[in-house]
């Protein structure tokens, strides 16, 4: 004789567990998984369209500053390196901020689509753009989930975004995908979580300070714990952006350590950005 309670039963004298109820078990825990960390990236992803909404109109006025400065004159001249053939290219500038690439990339004659989660950030783009006599194409839009057609772009470049986003190698995948055969993903990062958790790698850039104006010390913190929140934080950068990149399908991943030192060097101090060249 048995009796079954919930996912265990009762045969002769002993308990057992149902194999069935262990499989639902299982699959009850993934799925709670699954919409726990669903949960936790749009908590983040939320917090970091936050902190940039509070920082969009100083952040943009920083930007410009730099685009009517030697700086742009030099990030132009960075940029131009990595697009030897003859324009125009289909460029995608992902996490556009203030529009600082797609303006400078504009002015060169390639056709420029600029997005961001943050629609302030659009909006200082938008005018910027405006102030320097360009037209690139400006959206609203998640860097890890795209709105584009596969292999729209020639090219995709970021300045500073990876650090910020909670699933980058989903985001890397996107990119490839909107990317043409032959295309290139020009990638300008820093491993910005070593200045919180590694002391003898603290960042002592000057541009660090110019980059930050208008900053509070409530949204330093913030920034700071947005920052140590990411998975990526945790990786050995830009080694396994290398590694990611080369996995997802990219026939070749160049990496340049010190591609922040040539166009930051008005700031007296070596700059942590470095660049990843690959590709498709």
């Amino acid at each position: 004789m048995s009796s079954h309670a919930g996912h265990s039963y009762y045969h002769r004298g002993r308990f057992f567990v149902s194999p069935w109820g262990l499989v639902e078990d299982f699959y009850s825990y993934i799925i709670s998984y699954v919409e726990s960390r669903a949960v936790i990236q749009n908590d983040i992803e939320d917090r970091v369209r936050h902190y940039w909404t509070l920082r969009s109109e100083s952040f943009s006025e920083v930007r410009k500053e730099e685009l009517e400065n030697e700086i742009g004159d030099l990030w132009k001249a960075e940029l131009l390196k990595q697009f030897p053939e003859p324009v125009p290219k289909d460029i995608l500038d992902v996490g556009t901020g203030a529009g600082f690439f797609a303006i400078l990339l504009s002015e060169v004659g390639h056709n420029v689509t600029g997005i961001d989660l943050t629609p302030d950030m659009i909006e200082e783009a938008k005018k910027n753009a405006l102030l320097f006599g360009v037209s690139p194409c400006f959206k609203v839009m998640d860097a890890q989930e795209l709105e584009f057609a596969d292999e729209t772009f020639d090219a995709v470049v970021t300045r500073n975004l990876t650090w910020t986003l909670p699933d980058p190698e989903r985001a890397y995948k996107e990119w490839y995908r909107v990317l043409r055969r032959g295309g290139v993903l020009i990638n300008y990062d820093a491993n910005y979580a070593q200045a919180y958790t590694d002391e003898s790698k603290k960042l002592k850039d000057n541009s660090l300070a110019h980059g930050h104006k208008g900053v509070t010390a409530e949204m330093a913190e913030e920034n700071k714990e947005i920052t140590l929140s990411m998975s990526i934080a945790s990786c050995q950068r830009p080694g396994w952006d290398a590694w990611v990149l080369k996995e997802i399908g990219f026939s070749s991943c160049e990496v340049f350590d010190d591609a922040g030192n040539s166009t930051l060097q008005l700031y007296n101090g070596s700059s942590p950005i470095f660049c990843i060249r690959a590709v498709k």
